[in-house]
């Protein structure tokens, strides 16, 4: 299998590194707490990412069926016992997956959708990334990631973000961008652009 990288395949690994970094600073007692996802709590977004790490594997192999048939807002996300152990391993398995030039052919489905491989490798990891912030703010964790990711993202939710701005779309892919100085982290506009507010705290 080859498993090279261009600008147009970004590599899922550092990404799914970073958030699979984020899992040992993560206290039993905070998984009841507030994320920057409204409608999520620690535990359901840990349960969304056990879900969507599975779904954008198989998205990617092509092995479509249960997991890549069910819409995310099916139901509120469960997370079982194990997750500890489980995530790190579908992280990598996803990274994997997204290696293969095979996967970015043809058309596949995610969540219910068919999509193009080329944007199906790319909402997968805008998903990460995104939700790997997001679960850093909500557990007081520094977010380390790396710039490839984070500008392969920003491009994928750039042009949604001018539509919903221009009147010409929904508001955005994720809700109502924040727009941040051109000069300001990159991180903080991917985050923006994403419908969260960079500056988001638990209770604020």
């Amino acid at each position: 299998m080859d498993t090279t990288t261009d600008s147009h395949r970004p590599d899922h690994g550092p990404a799914c590194r970073s958030l699979a970094g984020l899992l040992d600073g993560i206290d039993d007692k905070q998984l009841a707490a507030p994320t920057p996802c409204p409608d999520y709590s620690v535990r359901e977004l840990l349960g969304h990412l056990v879900g969507l790490t599975v779904a954008f594997r198989d998205a990617a192999t092509k092995t479509l069926g249960p997991t890549t048939d069910t819409p995310p807002t099916d139901s509120v996300p469960q997370l079982a016992d194990g997750w500890r152990t489980v995530l790190p391993a579908q992280l990598d398995g996803l990274a994997q997956a997204w290696r293969s030039p095979d996967a970015w052919q043809g058309f596949t489905r995610a969540g219910g959708v068919d999509l193009p491989g080329e944007v199906a490798g790319i909402v997968a990891l805008n998903e990460v990334v995104v939700h790997g912030w997001d679960l850093a703010r909500a557990t007081g964790q520094v977010y380390e990631i790396d710039p490839a990711s984070l500008e392969a993202t920003l491009a994928f939710l750039e042009p949604a973000a001018a539509s919903a701005e221009a009147g010409d779309g929904p508001e955005g892919l994720f809700g109502p961008p924040v727009r941040l100085p051109a000069d300001a982290p990159l991180l903080d506009r991917v985050v923006g652009l994403s419908g969260r507010r960079p500056d988001w705290q638990p209770g604020a």
